[in-house]
Protein backbone atom coordinates (compact mmCIF):
# COMPACT_ATOMS: atom_id res chain seq x y z
CA UNK A 1 0.00 0.00 0.00
CA UNK A 2 2.74 2.48 0.73
CA UNK A 3 4.13 1.69 -2.45
CA UNK A 4 1.35 2.44 -4.46
CA UNK A 5 1.27 5.95 -2.38
CA UNK A 6 4.22 6.68 -3.80
CA UNK A 7 3.77 5.44 -7.18
CA UNK A 8 0.72 8.36 -7.14
CA UNK A 9 2.93 10.77 -5.62
CA UNK A 10 5.32 10.40 -7.82
CA UNK A 11 2.68 10.25 -10.56
CA UNK A 12 1.20 13.91 -9.76
CA UNK A 13 4.00 15.72 -8.08
CA UNK A 14 2.34 16.19 -5.29
CA UNK A 15 5.17 18.85 -3.49
CA UNK A 16 4.48 20.88 -6.36
CA UNK A 17 0.99 21.66 -4.77
CA UNK A 18 2.59 25.12 -3.86
CA UNK A 19 2.48 26.85 -7.33
CA UNK A 20 -1.22 26.62 -6.86
CA UNK A 21 -1.78 27.17 -2.61
CA UNK A 22 0.23 30.18 -2.13
CA UNK A 23 -1.96 32.17 -4.26
CA UNK A 24 -5.27 30.56 -3.09
CA UNK A 25 -3.98 31.01 0.11
CA UNK A 26 -3.20 35.28 -0.49
CA UNK A 27 -6.63 35.14 -2.16
CA UNK A 28 -8.14 34.26 0.86
CA UNK A 29 -6.17 36.41 3.44
CA UNK A 30 -7.65 39.55 1.17
CA UNK A 31 -10.78 37.93 0.85
CA UNK A 32 -10.79 37.50 5.18
CA UNK A 33 -9.57 41.30 5.70
CA UNK A 34 -12.47 42.37 3.39
CA UNK A 35 -15.11 40.14 4.94
CA UNK A 36 -14.45 41.35 9.03
CA UNK A 37 -10.55 42.47 8.89
CA UNK A 38 -8.69 38.99 9.89
CA UNK A 39 -6.10 37.19 7.87
CA UNK A 40 -7.81 33.90 9.17
CA UNK A 41 -10.94 32.81 7.72
CA UNK A 42 -11.56 29.88 9.72
CA UNK A 43 -10.55 25.97 10.16
CA UNK A 44 -13.69 24.95 8.81
CA UNK A 45 -12.82 27.14 5.56
CA UNK A 46 -9.41 26.53 5.65
CA UNK A 47 -9.65 22.97 5.89
CA UNK A 48 -12.29 22.60 2.55
CA UNK A 49 -10.14 24.94 0.48
CA UNK A 50 -7.30 22.46 1.56
CA UNK A 51 -9.13 19.69 -0.04
CA UNK A 52 -10.65 21.51 -2.59
CA UNK A 53 -7.38 22.26 -3.92
CA UNK A 54 -5.68 18.83 -3.46
CA UNK A 55 -8.84 16.98 -5.64
CA UNK A 56 -8.73 19.65 -8.48
CA UNK A 57 -4.71 19.39 -8.91
CA UNK A 58 -4.73 15.65 -8.63
CA UNK A 59 -7.63 15.10 -10.68
CA UNK A 60 -5.88 17.62 -12.71
CA UNK A 61 -2.51 15.89 -13.28
CA UNK A 62 -4.08 12.10 -12.94
CA UNK A 63 -6.29 13.61 -16.31
CA UNK A 64 -3.26 15.17 -18.19
CA UNK A 65 -1.00 11.54 -17.19
CA UNK A 66 -4.04 9.35 -18.70
CA UNK A 67 -4.16 11.19 -21.88
CA UNK A 68 -0.80 11.62 -22.02
CA UNK A 69 0.83 8.07 -21.81
CA UNK A 70 1.32 7.22 -25.58
CA UNK A 71 3.27 10.91 -26.04
CA UNK A 72 5.20 9.99 -22.35
CA UNK A 73 6.43 6.43 -23.55
CA UNK A 74 7.77 8.28 -26.40
CA UNK A 75 9.84 11.43 -24.78
CA UNK A 76 12.89 9.95 -23.13
CA UNK A 77 12.36 12.63 -20.31
CA UNK A 78 9.42 11.06 -19.27
CA UNK A 79 9.77 7.19 -19.67
CA UNK A 80 9.62 6.51 -16.19
CA UNK A 81 6.25 8.19 -15.23
CA UNK A 82 4.51 5.58 -13.29
CA UNK A 83 1.68 5.97 -16.06
CA UNK A 84 3.98 4.97 -18.50
CA UNK A 85 6.52 1.87 -17.09
CA UNK A 86 3.15 -0.15 -15.67
CA UNK A 87 3.53 1.16 -11.65
CA UNK A 88 0.09 2.58 -12.34
CA UNK A 89 -2.32 1.43 -14.61
CA UNK A 90 -4.69 2.58 -17.16
CA UNK A 91 -7.59 1.19 -14.71
CA UNK A 92 -6.05 2.40 -11.79
CA UNK A 93 -5.29 6.23 -13.20
CA UNK A 94 -8.86 6.30 -14.34
CA UNK A 95 -10.23 5.55 -10.58
CA UNK A 96 -7.83 8.09 -9.21
CA UNK A 97 -8.93 11.16 -11.40
CA UNK A 98 -12.83 10.08 -11.02
CA UNK A 99 -12.80 10.21 -7.12
CA UNK A 100 -10.65 13.29 -6.95
CA UNK A 101 -13.28 14.88 -9.40
CA UNK A 102 -16.16 13.56 -7.13
CA UNK A 103 -14.50 14.52 -3.92
CA UNK A 104 -13.96 18.28 -5.68
CA UNK A 105 -17.66 18.49 -6.42
CA UNK A 106 -18.44 17.23 -3.31
CA UNK A 107 -16.50 19.76 -1.35
CA UNK A 108 -17.74 22.18 -3.42
CA UNK A 109 -20.99 22.00 -2.46
CA UNK A 110 -20.24 22.40 1.37
CA UNK A 111 -18.56 24.86 0.60
CA UNK A 112 -21.41 27.50 -0.86
CA UNK A 113 -23.88 27.54 -4.08
CA UNK A 114 -21.49 29.80 -6.18
CA UNK A 115 -18.57 27.25 -5.57
CA UNK A 116 -20.68 23.97 -6.43
CA UNK A 117 -22.30 25.66 -9.77
CA UNK A 118 -18.51 26.39 -10.65
CA UNK A 119 -17.16 23.13 -9.90
CA UNK A 120 -17.88 21.14 -13.30
CA UNK A 121 -17.16 24.36 -15.31
CA UNK A 122 -13.57 24.27 -13.08
CA UNK A 123 -13.06 20.66 -13.74
CA UNK A 124 -13.56 20.98 -17.74
CA UNK A 125 -10.89 23.83 -17.73
CA UNK A 126 -7.90 21.78 -15.21
CA UNK A 127 -8.62 19.08 -18.40
CA UNK A 128 -8.41 21.24 -21.26
CA UNK A 129 -4.72 21.83 -21.05
CA UNK A 130 -4.35 18.06 -21.67
CA UNK A 131 -6.46 18.69 -24.82
CA UNK A 132 -5.44 21.92 -25.84
CA UNK A 133 -1.50 21.11 -26.38
CA UNK A 134 -2.24 18.47 -28.74
CA UNK A 135 -4.06 21.20 -30.84
CA UNK A 136 -2.94 24.20 -30.41
CA UNK A 137 0.21 26.30 -29.13
CA UNK A 138 -1.98 28.17 -26.89
CA UNK A 139 -2.05 25.24 -24.12
CA UNK A 140 0.73 27.07 -22.46
CA UNK A 141 -2.24 30.17 -21.52
CA UNK A 142 -4.62 27.05 -20.43
CA UNK A 143 -2.19 26.04 -18.19
CA UNK A 144 -1.75 29.04 -16.57
CA UNK A 145 -5.61 29.79 -16.63
CA UNK A 146 -5.72 26.61 -14.78
CA UNK A 147 -3.67 27.35 -12.04
CA UNK A 148 -4.88 31.29 -12.06
CA UNK A 149 -8.50 29.21 -10.76
CA UNK A 150 -6.86 28.82 -7.37
CA UNK A 151 -6.97 32.62 -6.45
CA UNK A 152 -10.72 32.72 -7.67
CA UNK A 153 -11.78 29.63 -5.99
CA UNK A 154 -9.91 31.17 -2.46
CA UNK A 155 -12.39 34.64 -2.77
CA UNK A 156 -15.33 32.60 -4.07
CA UNK A 157 -15.29 30.28 -0.10
CA UNK A 158 -14.64 33.17 1.82
CA UNK A 159 -16.86 35.89 0.34
CA UNK A 160 -19.33 33.70 -2.07
CA UNK A 161 -18.36 36.16 -4.53
CA UNK A 162 -15.93 37.46 -7.13
CA UNK A 163 -13.72 40.57 -6.78
CA UNK A 164 -11.90 42.73 -9.21
CA UNK A 165 -8.90 42.15 -7.19
CA UNK A 166 -9.14 39.01 -7.23
CA UNK A 167 -9.81 38.77 -11.58
CA UNK A 168 -6.42 40.44 -11.45
CA UNK A 169 -4.85 38.33 -9.53
CA UNK A 170 -6.08 35.42 -11.22
CA UNK A 171 -4.49 36.91 -14.98
CA UNK A 172 -1.43 37.79 -12.43
CA UNK A 173 -1.06 33.90 -12.12
CA UNK A 174 -1.73 33.04 -15.68
CA UNK A 175 0.96 34.72 -17.03
CA UNK A 176 3.81 33.76 -14.30
CA UNK A 177 2.56 30.10 -14.89
CA UNK A 178 2.10 30.51 -18.72
CA UNK A 179 5.87 32.03 -18.65
CA UNK A 180 7.60 29.80 -16.85
CA UNK A 181 6.16 26.86 -18.77
CA UNK A 182 7.27 28.40 -21.76
CA UNK A 183 10.64 28.37 -20.66
CA UNK A 184 9.82 24.45 -19.09
CA UNK A 185 8.71 23.40 -22.60
CA UNK A 186 11.81 24.37 -24.41
CA UNK A 187 13.39 20.92 -22.49
CA UNK A 188 10.90 19.41 -25.36
CA UNK A 189 11.06 21.62 -28.78
CA UNK A 190 12.73 19.11 -30.26
CA UNK A 191 10.57 16.11 -29.69
CA UNK A 192 7.57 18.53 -30.28
CA UNK A 193 8.82 19.06 -33.86
CA UNK A 194 9.44 15.23 -34.71
CA UNK A 195 6.26 14.45 -33.47
CA UNK A 196 4.00 17.27 -34.34
CA UNK A 197 3.04 18.66 -31.36
CA UNK A 198 1.67 21.92 -30.96
CA UNK A 199 4.09 24.06 -27.86
CA UNK A 200 5.31 27.73 -29.05
CA UNK A 201 8.82 26.69 -28.88
CA UNK A 202 8.04 24.08 -31.66
CA UNK A 203 6.28 26.79 -33.34
CA UNK A 204 7.54 29.96 -33.31
CA UNK A 205 11.88 28.88 -31.91
CA UNK A 206 13.96 29.26 -29.52
CA UNK A 207 14.64 33.21 -29.10
CA UNK A 208 10.84 34.24 -29.49
CA UNK A 209 10.12 31.60 -26.52
CA UNK A 210 12.68 33.46 -24.68
CA UNK A 211 11.32 37.14 -25.59
CA UNK A 212 7.73 35.57 -25.24
CA UNK A 213 8.26 34.27 -21.37
CA UNK A 214 9.86 37.64 -20.42
CA UNK A 215 6.77 39.42 -21.70
CA UNK A 216 4.31 37.08 -20.03
CA UNK A 217 6.38 37.73 -16.53
CA UNK A 218 6.50 41.02 -17.06
CA UNK A 219 2.57 41.17 -17.87
CA UNK A 220 2.19 38.97 -14.33
CA UNK A 221 4.48 41.87 -12.12
CA UNK A 222 2.06 44.56 -13.46
CA UNK A 223 -1.24 42.79 -13.06
CA UNK A 224 -0.14 42.07 -9.21
CA UNK A 225 0.90 45.47 -8.79
CA UNK A 226 -3.07 46.19 -9.53
CA UNK A 227 -3.74 43.23 -7.11
CA UNK A 228 -2.82 45.44 -4.34
CA UNK A 229 -3.70 48.69 -5.60
CA UNK A 230 -7.35 47.32 -6.00
CA UNK A 231 -7.90 45.88 -2.62
CA UNK A 232 -7.58 48.73 -1.19
CA UNK A 233 -6.37 47.17 2.01
CA UNK A 234 -2.94 45.88 0.95
CA UNK A 235 -0.15 48.11 1.46
CA UNK A 236 3.72 49.36 1.18
CA UNK A 237 4.66 45.59 3.03
CA UNK A 238 2.93 43.91 -0.20
CA UNK A 239 4.74 46.54 -2.84
CA UNK A 240 8.42 45.37 -1.08
CA UNK A 241 7.10 41.46 -1.93
CA UNK A 242 6.15 42.25 -5.59
CA UNK A 243 9.80 43.96 -6.37
CA UNK A 244 10.97 40.83 -4.25
CA UNK A 245 9.25 38.40 -6.36
CA UNK A 246 9.84 40.77 -10.06
CA UNK A 247 13.43 39.95 -8.85
CA UNK A 248 13.42 36.29 -8.45
CA UNK A 249 11.56 36.47 -11.97
CA UNK A 250 14.42 38.39 -13.28
CA UNK A 251 16.88 35.57 -11.39
CA UNK A 252 14.75 32.70 -13.46
CA UNK A 253 14.90 34.79 -17.02
CA UNK A 254 18.47 35.29 -16.38
CA UNK A 255 19.45 31.42 -15.43
CA UNK A 256 17.80 29.91 -18.33
CA UNK A 257 19.20 32.20 -20.89
CA UNK A 258 22.93 31.68 -19.16
CA UNK A 259 22.21 28.12 -19.76
CA UNK A 260 19.13 25.85 -20.55
CA UNK A 261 20.51 23.32 -18.34
CA UNK A 262 19.43 25.33 -15.46
CA UNK A 263 16.06 25.26 -16.26
CA UNK A 264 14.69 22.54 -13.70
CA UNK A 265 16.63 24.49 -11.16
CA UNK A 266 14.86 27.69 -12.38
CA UNK A 267 10.99 25.74 -12.72
CA UNK A 268 11.04 23.86 -9.15
CA UNK A 269 13.04 26.00 -7.28
CA UNK A 270 12.82 29.81 -7.95
CA UNK A 271 8.71 29.31 -8.75
CA UNK A 272 8.18 27.30 -5.66
CA UNK A 273 9.45 29.93 -3.63
CA UNK A 274 8.10 33.26 -5.63
CA UNK A 275 4.35 31.97 -4.53
CA UNK A 276 5.08 31.75 -0.81
CA UNK A 277 7.57 34.75 -0.40
CA UNK A 278 4.52 36.89 -2.15
CA UNK A 279 2.28 35.23 0.35
CA UNK A 280 4.35 35.80 3.80
CA UNK A 281 4.56 39.47 2.58
CA UNK A 282 0.72 39.78 2.11
CA UNK A 283 -0.10 38.50 5.01
CA UNK A 284 2.19 40.27 6.91
CA UNK A 285 0.81 42.95 5.54
CA UNK A 286 -2.43 42.18 7.15
CA UNK A 287 -1.43 41.30 10.32
CA UNK A 288 0.54 44.81 10.59
CA UNK A 289 -2.77 46.94 9.52
CA UNK A 290 -5.39 44.93 11.32
CA UNK A 291 -4.20 42.39 13.67
CA UNK A 292 -4.81 38.77 13.54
Amino acid sequence: MLKKIQNFNELVMFEHTIFSASFILISMVVSSLQADGSVWMGWSTFFLCVVALVSARNFAMGFNRLLDRDIDALNPRTTNRPSVDGRVGFVALSVFCGVNAIIFVLVSYYINTLAFMLSLPFLVILGGYSVMKRISSLAHLVLGISLGLAPIAGCIAVLGSLEWWCVALSVAVMFWVAGFDLLYSLQDREFDIKHNLYSIPSRFGVQNTLYLSRLFHLCAVIFWGIFIYQTQILGVISCVGLVVCAIMLIYEQYLVHRDFVNIPKAFFATNGYLGFVFFVFVAFDGVWHYGL
